[in-house]
């Protein structure tokens, strides 16, 4: 039976829109926790109601003069606002969000000294109130604040956007911040894109959330509609008979002007669905990866623009090659509110088609509780085995017995040479987001894609702990994982903490990498003598000429 027809014979969707929990789970045990995800299915439906609070604040922000916004958030509350803020704006005349959701030093640094304390607003998001990440960023940001502001001047400054009773509700009230917005509780981090933590901050820097919502509604209305009309359902039809034909490598290849929205994408789709040992790997790309090298594990997702000819003809040559192809025009970029609509009801759907619950990330606190170990000393993280020149070579998990490298060709072949059909490579650098460190590393990853025919992943650390992070750990045992980090010499204090920021995103790395070879997966971690180019050319070189299938 394909899976549109099991859709309509189990009668899904109309189970899911009514929030019945026995769609996911036969355990009674969880189907409570799941009946508490499932407020998303119309939150475009109410997101009118909201408005008026978005824009009514957003004007009162205006009045005091503030010029810049920054989003202190991780995964769930940070990914939508980054994605509708890039394919939106910025908007002339208004606020300019600035969205931070990482710990490196140099990150939170730069983007201070490009501030100024009398124009500057934050909203700190976290939906538990407990996220180590946007805390140790508010507490540094707010010692700066204090200092230039006073207390309670800085404290109007700060708008917490959180769920009901969580610790950082009352943490806005003992630090006097400006107001808390109230998350539903009954929407998961990932399915929160039409909540406040998606809609407030984008409406503070001027976008156009109204047109969103509206284009968001259409969409959620067809979304609860009968599955052969579905468009949610068709997605989700679509995704589970290719993975159940061995194609669980989800190529999301889009225009420029949408490619952040595969962040948000990559997210929901890893961390629903890469849990007990199975999963679909979300895969990122521009269009460089020729068809040629494509496997067989491999399916295509194109959003594009009406106008991009070449990602166009991309996805013809994906056609003609017999790859699944599905293809999303959109006529205008506020058209995107859909998208998120479409892809939550088809990533629902598809975790009901596979049989996993999507609504939980089992594996995701792991990596969590690796972190802590290590900067408090009670784990011990795998010893360098080679010093190439500065920069120090770990192989752990399933490399652990490897010999010691000569150089970085002799340190990367052994990561590279456990690729064969199927697998996945990830390369996981904690470095600053910035595209000009980053755009050589995407470079070579399309080149060892274009070489070994094999899907290689570029994530930004810590963001993908939140993100693909579960799917590494719970999903398919068929990643192949580089940690790329550098011994930053710029830190932060953070007030109030036993540690300083960089060894938190040191520790954050060395966590992960405890976590994957625990897992037995093969990891080589690269740790260079600084964040330079220059450093980081040097492993870029050795990707893109190391070695090949034999």
């Amino acid at each position: 039976m394909d899976s549109l027809t099991r859709l309509i014979e189990t009668d899904a969707v109309t189970r899911l829109v009514d929030h019945d929990a026995t769609l996911f789970s036969d355990d009674v045990d969880m189907r409570q926790p799941i009946l508490q995800r499932l407020g998303w299915t119309d939150l475009a439906e109410k997101a009118e109601s909201r408005l008026p609070l978005v824009s009514n604040l957003a004007a009162e922000v205006a009045r005091e003069g503030v010029t810049d916004i920054v989003l202190l958030g991780m995964g769930g509350s940070s990914l939508a606002p980054l994605v509708m803020s890039e394919v939106l704006g910025p908007v002339d005349g208004a606020p300019r969000l600035h969205v931070l959701d990482t710990t490196s030093p140099a990150a939170v640094g730069g983007l201070m000294s490009r501030l100024a304390p009398r124009t500057t607003a934050f909203v700190l998001a976290s939906k538990s109130g407990t996220t180590i990440e946007p805390l140790s960023l508010y507490a540094i940001f707010r010692e700066w604040m204090d200092e230039n502001l006073g207390r309670v001047a800085a404290g109007k400054r700060f708008i917490v956007i959180t769920d009901p009773g969580t610790p950082l509700e009352a943490r806005r009230q003992k630090d006097i911040m400006r107001v808390a917005l109230a998350a539903p509780a009954n929407v998961g981090g990932r399915f929160s894109a039409l909540s406040v933590f998606g809609l407030f901050p984008t409406g503070l820097a001027g976008l156009d959330i109204s047109g969103l919502v509206e284009h968001a509604r259409a969409m959620e209305r067809a979304c609860h509609g009968p599955a052969a009309e579905n468009p949610g359902a068709e997605l989700a039809a679509w995704m589970a008979d290719a993975h159940a034909a061995g194609r669980n490598k989800l190529t999301l290849v889009s225009s420029a002007g949408y490619r952040s929205f595969g962040l948000w994408v990559e997210q929901l789709v890893a961390e629903s669905t890469g849990k007990q040992g199975t999963g679909i790997v979300p895969v990122l790309e521009d269009g460089g990866v020729p068809v040629e090298a494509y496997g067989p594990d491999r399916a295509i997702v194109v959003v594009r623009s009406e106008w991009d000819g070449p990602t166009a003809a991309h996805a013809q040559s994906a056609r003609e090659a017999d790859i699944p192809v599905i293809e999303y025009v959109l006529a205008e970029p506020i058209a995107i509110g859909a998208e998120f609509v479409r892809w939550e009801f088809a990533v629902a759907l598809t975790g009901f088609l596979m049989g996993v619950n999507p609504f939980d990330e089992p594996n995701v606190a792991e990596a969590k509780a690796a972190t802590g170990g290590v900067l408090d000393g009670s784990v011990t993280v795998p010893a360098a085995s080679a010093d190439l020149d500065g920069t120090w070579a770990t192989a752990a998990g399933a490399l652990a017995d490897v010999q010691p490298a000569t150089d970085l060709h002799g340190a990367l072949a052994p990561l590279l040479g456990s690729l064969e059909p199927g697998s996945y490579l990830a390369i996981l650098a904690y470095l600053p987001d910035d595209e000009g460190l980053l755009a050589p590393i995407r470079a070579a990853a399309t080149e060892v894609s274009s070489r070994w025919g094999v899907p290689v992943c570029v994530e930004v650390g810590p963001r993908y702990l939140h993100s693909t992070g579960q799917l590494h750990k719970g999903g398919p045992r068929t990643g192949a994982f580089l940690i790329l980090t550098g011994r930053t010499r710029e830190d932060h204090a953070i007030p109030g903490a036993p540690f300083s920021l960089a060894q938190l995103f040191r520790a954050q790395a060395e966590g992960d990498l405890v976590t994957l070879a625990a897992h037995g997966r093969p990891v080589v971690r690269l740790d260079l003598p600084d964040e330079g180019p220059e450093a980081l050319a040097a492993v870029v070189r050795a990707l893109s000429t190391t070695g090949g299938p034999s």
